[in-house]
Parts: C-alpha cells; structure tokens; sequence
C-alpha cells in the first residue's frame, strides 16, 4: 500500500516535471518572441518548479517519527516547505516589478517596445490549460492527505495559470493594437505580479499562524469536545488548548470525571478518550490529558 509520503512524492514529481517542461518553452519563446511579459511568467514558473524541490525534501523530513531531539515528531518541517514557497513567490513578484517598471519607463520616454511573436501567445495558451490542470489535480490530492504544503503547491500552479492567463492578454494587446499598446506587455507583467503576491501572502498565513501556535478554528475546538464527551465516563471538559503540528495536530485538555473513581480506572478512560481522539482526528494526534475530579 502506497504511503502519505509516496502519495505526496508522486504529486509533487508530476508538477515537477510539467513546470521544467513549461520553464524551457517559455524561456525560449519568451526571448525569442520578445515578450517581459512572457520571461516573467517563465521566473515565475521556475519558481514553481524550485517550490517543488524544496516540497520533496521536506516532506520527506516531516513524515520521520518523532525522536529524541523532536518530541512532537518533525511536522512543522512542512510548514517551513509552505512558508518558504509563499516567500519565493513574494521575491518573483518583486522581480517582475522592477523589470517591468523599467520597461513601462522606457514606453514612457517614448522609445518604442518591441512586438511579441506568435509563439508567445501559443506557449501562453498551452501554458495556461496545463497549469490550470496542475492545480485541480494537486489540489484535490493535498485535500485527501491532508498536506498543507501540496496545497500550498497547487495554488502555486494556480497562480501560474492566473500569470499566464495575464501574460496572454498583454501579448495579444501588444501584438494586435499597434505599436502605442506594446506598453501592455509590461503592464501585464506587473498585474501578474499583484495576483502572485495576494497569492503568496495566502499562502504564509496559515503557515506563519501555525509557527505561532495559533488555536485550531472554533469548530474544530467544538468537535475535539464532542468527541471526548462521548467517551463514557468523561463527565465535562475544562481547560481546552489545541495546535497545529505540519499535518497533525496536539489536543491539551483537562478532563472532569468522577472522583471517586480509582486511579486504574481514570486512566482506562483517558486511555479511550486517547484513542477516540486519535481515531476522528488521526493517528498521530498529539494528545496530553490531564485528570480532575468533577466538582459542582
């Protein structure tokens, strides 16, 4: 049976190649089509590409069990993935900026740009269905794994498809409305790089929240509770606190049952409030509970 972690590999090594093989067409057409816009959406593709390899290697780290140096196991591993790929995308964007400023300046002094090619416009269409298929397969397969960082990943091929979506109608403005709307080849290269960085920053959020310890969202928090009420014998929850760990999660709970009970028996219920746990949130739930009599 195919592993979380094998699942992921495959993902990711089939973006990994689409993104080489679009990186190399548009670099070429791009250079030879004499189109920014067109060698901004091939940076932009490399990075998904890079983005990639960093995902490889971190899951790879986060799926190790937990050892003597990492007692809650290397999850965040992969939500350092996810947050470095919402930070390469923030440094494209910032490339793409300064490079079609400067082109926009150039317009602006009235020298005269000059005329994408066809295959520009054709990469940027082939570009754009094999990007937008990328997303949907990616994003489907990180929901079922439950991965942040294949997630991460498939709104990356989304942002691609929206910069070459974006390039596609700066080159055909520059090609077919003469030589005054060249200037929208660079335009289109700056509204590319607006859309990566509202990408990018919904990218680092969750994962900035995580490295933050921010709490799970309310109605996680509410079903953590029914699951442990459930448990017969636990009578009500007190303290609740609750973290993210990469894919997994750490439930902290003090739970109030009956004070006369013995110790041996306290601790069959936790042990099965435990395992209720484990069993509607994941094995490797991280769970610390700790037992108080109930008092009205």
């Amino acid at each position: 049976m195919e592993t979380r972690e094998g699942k992921i590999y495959k993902v990711t090594l089939v973006g990994s190649a689409v993104n080489a093989l679009l990186v190399v067409l548009k670099f070429i057409a791009g250079i030879l089509g004499r189109s920014s816009a067109m060698v901004a959406d091939a940076v932009h593709s490399l990075s998904d590409f890079l983005t990639d390899i960093i995902v490889l290697l971190f899951v790879k780290t986060s799926a190790k069990p937990q050892d003597d140096t990492h007692d809650y196991g290397h999850g965040k591993f992969e939500t350092m993935a996810t947050l470095l790929i919402g930070i390469i995308l923030l440094l494209v964007a910032i490339n793409i900026f300064v490079s079609s400023a400067e082109l926009i300046a150039a317009a602006c002094r009235g020298e005269i740009l000059e005329r994408p090619d066809s295959i520009v416009l054709i990469v940027a269409i082939v570009s754009i269905l094999a990007k937008e298929g990328l997303y949907q397969y990616t994003l489907r397969s990180g929901r079922n794994l439950g991965s942040q960082a294949v997630m991460a990943n498939a709104w990356h091929h989304r942002s691609d498809a929206l910069s070459s979506l974006g390039t596609l109608a700066g080159i055909a403005l520059a090609m077919f409305m003469g030589e005054r709307w060249r200037v929208a080849d660079p335009i289109a290269a700056i509204v590319v790089g607006a859309l990566i960085v509202k990408v990018a920053i919904d990218i680092m959020r969750p994962a900035v929240d995580e490295l933050l310890e921010r709490s799970l969202p309310k109605e996680q928090e509410d079903e953590i509770r029914r699951t442990m009420l459930a448990v017969p014998g636990v009578e009500r929850i007190g303290q609740l606190r609750t973290r993210r760990i990469g894919p997994d999660i750490a439930i902290d709970a003090h739970i109030k049952m009956d004070g006369n009970l013995t110790l041996t028996d306290a601790h069959i219920i936790a042990t099965r409030t435990e395992s209720a746990l484990r069993a509607a949130f994941g094995p490797r739930t991280h769970t610390s509970l700790h037992m108080e009599p109930l008092t009205e």
